[in-house]
């Protein structure tokens, strides 16, 4: 008598619940879904109230949430969703909705995706990939991350940190404007946005840097999420434009399907290229050309930091920033809302310092003040 063979064991399909008040959305929203067999649509919700008992009955593994809805909308039902029953949340919002969007994120929304009109329309099959993989990189991620990450940022301004209007008032006027003595590199992708924000309020705003982000994200979102960075955080933030000078206490945030790529100067404080990236990869902006450029042109005052996100951006071009004498930096993987990318750059054996997203602030201080004092020998 043969042995039996072996069983194979099959991953169970990922459970979505399709959340949005146009029945030809939902429609269609599930149809791309059911097009990936690893993918099972177990519901659908013409609004949040719909939507959250259904979330209480079939636990969804994940759920994509439209935000303007009637009887409840997209962001009273992440308040509650995210206080009852955490859930990985991909938000299909228009472009002209790009502002909710971050509104969205800081209540425990994932990620988003940005579709051309408020209704989605046959276009949406040039967004269909890029759906399927945001549902399938979720898994079964630990959404009680994002919860947490929501409410500290729900109490940043019981703290210490600027309310909007000391943020604006804390900003140095134009004839102030000096050379940074040293430059911050940030990459970040999945659960960036809200990271990102967090970690500006927390840094004092008298910091000798000049900070530069590639924040994975689709063109036309991230000016309006320099916008409103710009709104809360004691720097000057916007979107970065090809030949933008390097300014302390400004951030940059490259532009959606660009590359940005520091230029050393040494007659200046160095200077910003941006480049068109579409057709380069499906990693937009690059922070491997971030950290491989800023340290380049600033070396030992250079300082790479590796936030939350799939995949491995960032590795590579801390590899090469290390060699440079730069300080690197990683958001400690069991607090990221995805530990990819720091998991990748701690790996690569590169990497200084590994902290929680609340102690990075303090070893960035640090950085700036070794930068001040020109003690660089034992960054």
């Amino acid at each position: 008598m043969e042995p039996s063979s072996p069983r194979l064991s099959v991953a169970a399909p990922l459970r979505v619940l399709v959340v949005d008040d146009s029945a030809y959305n939902r429609q269609t929203i599930a149809a791309i879904l059911a097009e990936d067999p690893r993918v099972e649509v177990v519901g659908r919700a013409v609004n949040g109230k719909e939507a959250l008992q259904l979330a209480f009955d079939l636990r969804p593994d994940v759920i994509t949430l439209d935000l303007e809805m009637p009887e409840m909308d997209g962001y009273a039902f992440l308040r509650l969703l995210m206080a009852k029953v955490p859930t990985p949340v991909i938000v299909i919002s228009s472009h002209d909705d790009r502002g909710s969007v971050f509104r969205a994120l800081e209540l425990g929304a994932l990620d988003f995706i940005g579709k051309p009109g408020r209704q989605i329309g046959p276009e949406l099959r040039s967004i269909a990939d890029e759906l399927r993989a945001k549902i399938a990189m979720i898994g079964r991620l630990q959404a009680v991350r994002l919860q947490e990450r929501a409410q500290r940022l729900a109490g940043l301004g019981s703290g210490p940190h600027p309310t909007v209007a000391e943020a604006a008032e804390a900003k140095p006027p134009r004839s102030e404007v000096q050379r940074p003595l040293g430059l911050l590199g940030i990459a970040a992708s999945t659960g960036g946005p809200p990271a990102i924000q967090q970690l500006l309020r927390a840094l004092p705003g008298e910091l000798p840097l000049a900070i530069v982000i590639a924040q994975h994200m689709p063109a036309r979102f991230t000016r309006a999420f320099a916008g409103r960075l710009d709104r809360m955080c004691p720097f000057r933030v916007r979107e970065a434009e090809d030949g933008d000078l390097l300014e302390r206490g400004a951030v940059y945030i490259a532009p959606g399907a660009h590359d940005v790529e520091i230029l050393g100067d040494p007659q200046g404080p160095g200077r910003i290229r941006v480049r068109d990236a579409r057709g380069a990869g499906s990693l937009m902006p690059s922070g491997d050309l971030l950290f491989r450029s800023g340290a380049h042109a600033y070396g030992r005052r250079f300082c790479a930091l590796v936030l939350t996100g799939m995949g491995s951006d960032g590795a590579a071009g801390a590899m090469d920033a290390h060699r440079a004498g730069a300080l690197i930096l990683a958001e400690d993987p069991r607090s990221a809302v995805m530990p990819g990318m720091p998991s990748s750059a701690i790996d690569a054996g590169v990497v200084d310092q590994v902290l929680a997203l609340d102690e990075l602030p303090i070893a960035i201080a640090r950085f700036a003040e070794r930068c001040r004092g020109g003690d660089l020998g034992a960054l």
